[in-house]
């Protein structure tokens, strides 16, 4: 699980992810052919086999964050998003500002009056994200002077384990960076030449997928992400996407990406083969990686193998680690066995 603390704990907004390649290289340099990284700031892993059928693995490497866009003349620091936030995930949390002279902890907090004095029309207000500002406790000269206008701002949030489970900011998506490294290093061999992309940019409109697909021309692309956990209070039966514990998760669609039919229940068949434990998934709202693959020139036939979480896009993204393993093992069969896939549609 260290690896997964130190994926999970660094900053990566979209744009800026070079904590995780550093990251990345450090793990797969000893076991690839080569290693690139484009405009995009995608980490192309290559591991020849020149010939053989061209896997792309996409595991995106950014978290949903924020810049900051003005500093006011008290020190308050405005933010603008970069990502899905959900205001009401925002309120009392800490922050990381990184500075170019050193990354600075900060409150996350709305501009709003206290409870105590608020009247009728405060309390029913519906929070936005422009209505929040960072507190780093410094006067308005102090803050200007060490944070520039487009610095990144992240969650901050330590990796805790707690029964089963493992929690923390950002395991959307550093637990398919994880996965991809781990399947990687566990690897016997390699049926494909495999690309593992570390992506950029996924969580404003996989756009690192877009580019590095384009450029790999990939003949089969399998995504790894994290998918919805909604074993939770409030949600119907009819309604769950997937559940803690009960195995790592085999897209069939979301609303970006009809996933290749026959890869999916190669998938399927490859997990029951290896006893290893899935489910199915359909995300009704949603997408990945995998569109963009899917996309890219002529078409790609895809599949994502998903690791179910609960709280997503929160600072405290929970997962179930038999589920973790099961991804790992299901993308470490695949790299081995891959290659044997029927993907004719005809």
């Amino acid at each position: 699980m260290e690896l997964l603390k130190e994926l999970c704990e660094s900053s990566g907004i979209p744009g800026r992810e070079e904590r995780i390649r550093k990251i990345v290289r450090r793990e797969l340099e000893p076991i690839v052919d080569e290693i690139t990284v484009d405009s995009m700031g995608n980490m192309l892993c290559i591991k020849k086999n020149p010939g053989a059928t061209k896997l792309m693995i996409a595991a995106h490497m950014d978290e949903i964050g924020f810049v900051v866009s003005h500093i006011e003349e008290k020190g308050w620091i405005r933010i603008v998003a970069l990502g899905g936030h959900d205001p009401r995930n925002m309120v009392a949390q800490h922050v990381r500002v990184c500075a170019d002279e050193g990354d600075l902890t900060g409150i996350l907090y709305p501009g709003i009056k206290p409870p105590h004095i608020q009247n009728p029309e405060d309390r029913n207000k519906k929070l936005e994200v422009k209505d929040f500002i960072v507190d780093l406790g410094l006067s308005g000269d102090e803050a200007k002077d060490k944070i520039q206008i487009g610095t990144p701002v992240t969650l901050e949030r330590n990796f805790i384990e707690l029964g089963e489970c493992v929690s923390c900011k950002a395991m959307d998506n550093r637990v398919a960076v994880y996965i991809m490294i781990k399947a990687m290093q566990n690897a016997e061999k390699y049926g494909f030449e495999t690309y593992a992309v570390a992506t950029s940019q996924e969580e404003i409109g996989l756009r690192g997928a877009t580019t590095s697909a384009f450029g790999i021309n990939p003949d089969v692309g399998i995504c790894l992400d994290t998918t919805l956990a909604t074993d939770t209070p409030g949600v119907s039966d009819r309604e769950k996407i997937t559940e803690l514990g009960a195995g790592t998760a085999i897209k069939i669609f979301d609303s970006s990406a009809i996933q290749h039919p026959k890869l999916v229940k190669f998938l399927q068949d490859l997990a029951d083969k290896r006893e290893i434990s899935w489910q199915h998934e359909i995300l009704p709202r949603g997408g990945t990686d995998s569109a963009a693959i899917q996309k890219s020139r002529s078409g790609v036939p895809v599949a994502t193998i998903s690791t179910p979480t609960r709280y997503i896009h929160s600072s405290v993204e929970t997962i179930n680690k038999s589920d973790l393993k099961g991804s790992v093992d299901l993308m470490t069969a695949f790299i081995e066995e891959g290659h044997q896939a029927d993907l004719d549609l005809v």
